[in-house]
C-alpha cells in the first residue's frame, strides 16, 4: 500500500492533499467507530506541506504525503489525546511523542486519533469511553484490542497504515482479528517517550498495515535510540525494507512450541498454521518441535505485572497533577474519589488488582513472585534460541468473537492473550500475518516470534506467508 501510494505521489498521479481528502471522505462514512477524533484541517495542512516537499524533490521519504492514523495514547502536540478515557477527554499535549516527531520529519500526514480500549486495558476494544470498535469484516464482531481502532482503520480503508501499541498482544490480536499485519517490535527498539504508559516494562509502539512491507516502512521511520527514553536501546534505526529482502533469502529453523498447540484451538486456526508449516517446509525451512514449559503461567504472570505497573502509572490521574477535575465544594479526598470515578470499569478493576498486588504483605507473594516466573519464561525462549531461529504459533485460540460475548467474564477475555503475552514478558518481537478465514468468513492470523531485534526476519517470513500461503485483500478505493 505505502509503496504504491509513494509511486503515485512522486509521479504526481495524485497529490497529497487529494489523497488526504480521499481518506477523510471515507472516514465520514465509517461504521466501525475507528476514530475518536478526526483532524481534517491539520491533515490538509500537513498534506499541503508534503506536496511542497514532493514538488521540490527534497527530503522526500516513502512516507511523505502518506495518510496515517495514530492510536490515541500517543501524545500529539495541540491535537487531542484521550487514551479513550473520560478523564483525558479534553487533553491536548504540549509536545509530540518521539515516534510522532519522527513521522512528522518523514513528511507523513495525520488524519486523526484512533479508538482503543481505555488506557490500552482490554483485548476487544469494548472498554473505550467512546464506544466499541466494530470489526470491518463483520460489524457484529470485535476488532480486538487494545489497538482495535488502528487495525480496523487499515482494514476499512480509513488510513493507509497506523500506529498502535502492544502491551500483551494489543497490536497482534487486532491484526489477527481484522486480517491486517501487525508488528510488536523488540522492547526498547522504539522510544516510548510520549506514549501514555499502561505497563512500562511491557508497552511497545508498533505499526499496523496492509502488508509486511508497510510495517517495515513504518518501523524504519520510528525505530532507533532516544535520549528521552532510558529504556530505549541505543541503536540506530535501519532500512527494514532492505533488511527483510536480505532476510527473505535465508533458510531458518522454526520452532513449534507444544504448549501453544493445545485443546480448544479453533480448527481453522490450527489448519491455517498447518498450511504455513507445509509451505515453509516446501521452501526449505526446517521445522523443529520445541517446548516452552512455563507458558502455562504467562497469563497469570502478565496480569500481575501489568496491573501492578498500571496501578502505579495511573496514580497520577487524580485531578491535581493530570486529568479532569471534579471538585466543587468537596474535600480533597472527595475530589480524588469523584475525579477517579471517571475511569471505566476495566481500568478500575486493574487498578484495584494492582494496588492489592503491591500492598504490604502481598508484594512478595504476588508481584515479586510474578517477576521471578517472568524470568523463567524468558529463560525458556533463551534456551529455545539454541535450537531455532524463530517460533511459529497461533495469535489467539480463536478468531474474533461477538461484541458483548465476553464482557461479563473478564477471565475468559484475559485468556485470549495466552499466545501473545509471552513475547511481551520476554521483551521479544512478534508479528501477526493473515493466513486464512474461518467458516464465518472471519480472518485467521498466525504469529512469528523472534530473537531480540530480529524484526527483519519476522517481516521476511510474514512476506513469505503473504506471497506463498495467503493474501488478505484490502480495498482502499484508490
Amino acid at each position: 500500500m505505502i509503496l504504491s501510494l509513494h509511486e503515485k505521489l512522486t509521479t504526481r498521479k495524485i497529490s497529497s492533499v487529494e489523497l488526504a481528502k480521499h481518506y477523510l471522505a471515507r472516514i465520514k462514512l465509517d461504521k466501525t467507530n475507528s476514530y475518536i477524533s478526526v483532524e481534517g484541517n491539520e491533515a490538509l495542512k500537513m498534506a499541503a506541506a508534503a506536496d511542497t516537499r514532493l514538488a521540490a524533490g527534497e527530503n522526500v521519504t516513502l512516507l511523505t504525503g502518506v495518510p496515517l492514523g495514530i492510536k490515541d495514547l500517543l501524545c500529539t502536540k495541540d491535537m487531542i489525546t484521550t487514551c479513550a478515557s473520560k478523564i483525558l477527554a479534553d487533553y491536548r499535549p504540549p509536545y509530540d511523542a518521539t515516534a510522532i516527531v519522527r513521522l512528522k520529519s518523514a513528511g507523513a500526514t495525520f488524519l486523526g486519533k484512533l479508538n482503543m480500549d481505555e488506557f490500552a486495558m482490554g483485548g476487544s476494544n469494548e472498554s473505550s469511553a467512546f464506544g466499541a470498535v466494530r470489526n470491518p469484516v463483520n460489524h457484529d464482531y470485535v476488532a480486538g484490542g487494545s489497538s482495535g481502532g488502528s487495525a480496523a482503520a487499515v482494514k476499512a480503508g480509513l488510513a493507509a497504515a497506523t500506529l498502535g501499541s502492544d502491551t500483551g498482544g494489543s497490536v497482534r490480536l487486532p491484526a489477527a482479528y481484522t486480517g491486517t499485519v501487525g508488528l510488536k517490535p523488540t522492547y526498547g527498539s522504539v522510544s516510548r517517550y510520549g506514549l501514555v504508559a499502561f505497563a512500562s516494562s511491557l508497552d511497545q509502539i508498533g505499526p499496523l498495515g496492509v502488508s509486511a512491507e508497510d510495517c517495515a516502512i513504518l518501523l524504519s521511520a520510528i525505530a532507533g535510540g532516544d535520549a528521552s527514553d532510558s529504556t530505549c536501546a541505543p541503536r540506530p534505526s535501519a532500512d527494514y525494507l532492505e533488511l527483510m529482502k536480505d532476510a527473505g533469502a535465508r533458510k531458518y529453523r522454526i520452532g513449534l512450541p507444544k504448549e501453544y498447540f493445545i485443546g480448544g484451538l479453533q480448527k481453522e486456526v490450527a489448519g491455517s498454521i498447518d498450511r504455513v508449516v507445509q509451505a515453509l517446509k516446501k521452501a526449505g525451512h526446517t521445522l523443529v518441535d520445541i517446548s516452552l514449559p512455563h507458558t502455562e503461567y504467562s497469563v497469570a504472570v502478565y496480569y500481575i505485572v501489568a496491573v501492578s505497573e498500571a496501578s502505579s502509572n495511573l496514580a497520577r490521574f487524580d485531578g491535581v497533577r493530570y486529568g479532569a477535575r471534579l471538585a466543587g465544594d468537596r474535600s480533597l479526598a472527595e475530589m480524588y474519589k469523584q475525579t477517579r470515578s471517571l475511569f471505566g470499569e476495566e481500568v478500575k478493576r486493574r487498578i484495584i488488582l494492582g494496588t492489592f498486588a503491591l500492598s504490604a504483605g502481598y508484594y512478595d507473594a504476588y508481584y515479586k513472585k510474578a517477576c521471578q516466573v517472568r524470568r523463567l519464561i524468558k529463560n525458556d525462549f533463551d534456551k529455545a534460541w539454541q535450537r531455532v531461529d524463530l517460533v511459529l504459533a497461533p495469535v489467539s485460540p480463536t478468531t474474533a468473537f461477538k461484541l458483548g460475548e465476553k464482557t461479563a467474564d473478564p477471565l475468559q477475555m484475559y485468556l485470549n492473550d495466552i499466545f501473545t503475552v509471552p513475547a511481551n514478558l520476554a521483551g521479544l518481537p512478534g508479528i501477526s500475518v493473515p493466513a486464512g478465514r474461518d467458516a464465518k468468513g472471519l480472518p485467521v492470523g498466525v504469529q512469528f516470534i523472534g530473537k531480540p531485534f530480529a524484526e527483519a526476519e519476522l517481516l521476511a517470513l510474514a512476506k513469505f506467508v503473504e506471497s506463498e500461503v495467503y493474501s488478505e485483500g484490502v480495498d482502499h478505493g484508490l
